[in-house]
């Protein structure tokens, strides 16, 4: 079980940005999980990796595969508060769910 947040690196995010960036990634595809999904995610140590996409285009090729699964996810927009204009889309977080099934996802992907 693992939750995986890709992360836009075209953006040039500072460091903490981009530790936000994931935070919103990973809550939001965790309040869709399904309740037993997220027991034994958690049971098993709630593993987070966190991979990059080079660009817009490549995050929503990853985003149209995973929106055709049951795996749970959520597209993150940035409120605009600080680095970026609001609505610029930062991270897609996937998951918690089984590790195979977001590998067929996001196995080609580079750690950040």
């Amino acid at each position: 079980m693992k939750q995986v947040m890709v992360i836009r690196t075209d953006l040039k995010m500072g460091k903490g940005k981009i530790a936000a960036q994931a935070c919103h990634g990973s809550l939001g595809a965790y309040k869709r999980a399904d309740e037993k999904v997220i027991d034994k995610w958690e049971s098993e140590g709630e593993k987070k990796v966190v991979v990059k996409a080079s660009d817009l285009r490549e995050l929503y090729e990853i985003y149209e595969l995973v929106k055709n699964t049951d795996i749970p996810y959520y597209l993150v927009q940035d409120a605009g508060r600080t680095e970026l204009p609001k609505g610029t889309v930062t991270c897609l977080g996937i998951g918690p769910d089984e590790d195979e099934k977001i590998d067929k996802i996001t196995d080609e992907l580079k750690l950040l």
